[in-house]
């Protein structure tokens, strides 16, 4: 009985890659990217070379949203990387990037951008990208309250929208040190470190 059992654990871990996989086709077969004829927002990441400044980490990213014509809100340097917002032709926020400094990589930020965006990402709309259950002076008080719990010496700014989440600068003081995002749908809270 223990070979048969030590048997079904490999087999549990394929079934469930396949259904991942099967799910990630879906996905691109349903999603906007496909009906535009484009790979989809988490697609090849696109490289300039290296980052010497927010100037060319602007250049960098409005490269990567051209694809989806889109362009580049505001650009920030953290110590590992760059971040820019990708807003739509209305100004609207779409989505979030990183900017690798050495090769100048962007990609999709990892998390919210790509789990929880109802546009852009993985997450489909199940009621419409601007339908939100947590509106945005409850996302303050969430992000404020993780705060509390795991890092006492930070408060939260104000939220910036997203499709599916909001996206709000941790602040120590008057000075943003980090971002943390909150989920609209469940209040679900990120922390990007």
């Amino acid at each position: 009985m223990r070979g048969l059992h030590g048997r079904r654990l490999p087999l549990a871990v394929l079934g469930t890659a396949v259904a991942a996989l099967i799910a990630s086709i879906a996905w691109f077969a349903g999603s906007d990217a496909w009906r535009r004829g484009s790979e989809p927002m988490m697609g090849p990441a696109s490289r300039a070379g290296p980052v010497h400044g927010l100037a060319d980490a602007d250049r960098a990213a409005q490269r990567f949203a051209d694809r989806w014509s889109l362009h580049v809100g505001e650009t920030m340097r953290f110590s590992e990387n760059y971040y820019a917002e990708l807003l739509d032709s209305a100004d609207d926020r779409a989505t979030e990037v990183l900017i690798e400094p050495d090769s100048g990589t962007v990609h999709l930020e990892w998390g919210p951008a790509m789990m929880w965006n109802t546009a852009y990402g993985m997450t489909p709309a199940r009621t419409g990208p601007g339908a939100a259950a947590i509106r945005p002076a409850q996302a303050v008080r969430i992000a404020d309250q993780w705060l509390r719990d795991h890092r006492t010496d930070l408060h939260a700014a104000e939220p910036d929208p997203f499709p599916g989440y909001y996206t709000l600068h941790t602040l120590r003081g008057d000075k943003i040190v980090g971002m943390l995002s909150v989920n609209s749908a469940t209040g679900a809270v990120w922390n990007h470190a």
